[in-house]
């Protein structure tokens, strides 16, 4: 395969992560990956390297624009960061040492649960009672809706923040966004409001994910001829999955994709049982 065609093939695949991956909430990486190892050739920690580059990318962008209209919660943000950085940190240090294999396995597993999770039934939760360690830590808040804004208070604030270390971890690790696990740190454990948590994800992803680039560019696993074409497609493509969103069905969206995905995740869980990543 000339280099032509590889990175032209890498373009075309890294559109279609982006676009998936925007009508998800799921993030490119779930097909970066996959397409890049078991299609192309490339060792999974480059792989990871790519994926974790448009993870930057993507998160930059779009998390500017929830800041702006007053969603993300930057305060209860920034404090979990400490959390999903520091296990991302632990994540990029425990990859370059663990078998391909086994994270080949980690991956499609952890991808089955994300596309699972993605398509269950959200649920907006609003407390008004907030935990003392929230309210010291003044981590409640308010977020905009067409009729004012509306309040919300913040629970178990430990508990949401271990998740988060371990969702950091995962990130670290398999080079994704990791935000199911995220979201439900915030929307299940925290009981923050699902837009708030959403959105708040959102902002740490880009975060999260240069806390553990930073380690695999030491290492030397992020490759800018990889690189590149992955950024500009991942993003021509979440631009465009934007704007079919707006339009099309999306629960039966997210159906179609999620089968999509479970069969990458076999795929990949397949290909890391029998050695062949």
């Amino acid at each position: 395969m000339t280099v032509l065609t590889f990175t032209l093939i890498l373009l075309l695949g890294a559109c279609c992560a982006g676009f998936v991956g925007s009508l998800t909430g799921l993030g490119g990486g779930v097909i970066i990956i996959p397409l890049l190892t078991v299609v192309l050739g490339v060792d999974i920690h480059y792989a990871i390297g790519a994926a974790l580059v448009s993870v930057i990318a993507t998160s930059s962008g779009s998390a500017a624009a929830y800041v702006r209209e007053g969603i993300t919660n930057m305060r209860l943000g920034m404090f979990l960061e400490i959390a999903t950085t520091a296990g991302a940190v632990g994540g990029a240090l425990l990859a370059s040492v663990a078998p391909t294999s086994f994270i080949a396995v980690l991956f499609g597993f952890t991808l089955i649960f994300s596309a699972l999770n993605s398509l269950r039934k959200k649920e907006e939760h609003n407390v008004k009672n907030s935990s003392p360690l929230a309210l010291a830590l003044k981590l409640p808040s308010t977020y905009p809706t067409p009729s004012g804004p509306i309040a919300y208070g913040t629970k178990n604030v430990v508990g949401g923040f271990s998740m988060m270390g371990l969702a950091g971890m995962l990130s670290g690790l398999l080079g994704i966004g990791s935000g199911a696990f995220k979201v439900i740190a915030m929307d299940n454990i925290m009981r923050i409001p699902f837009k708030v948590s959403t959105t708040t994800s959102n902002f740490m992803m880009g975060v999260t994910a240069t806390a553990s680039a930073v380690i695999y560019l030491q290492k030397g696993y992020i490759e800018p001829d990889i690189c590149m074409p992955v950024v500009i497609g991942v993003l021509l493509g979440a631009m465009t999955g934007a704007k079919v969103l707006v339009r099309a069905n999306p629960k039966k969206l997210r159906v179609f994709f999620a089968i999509i995905i479970i069969g990458l995740a076999l795929n990949m869980i397949y290909n890391g049982a029998v050695g062949n990543i």
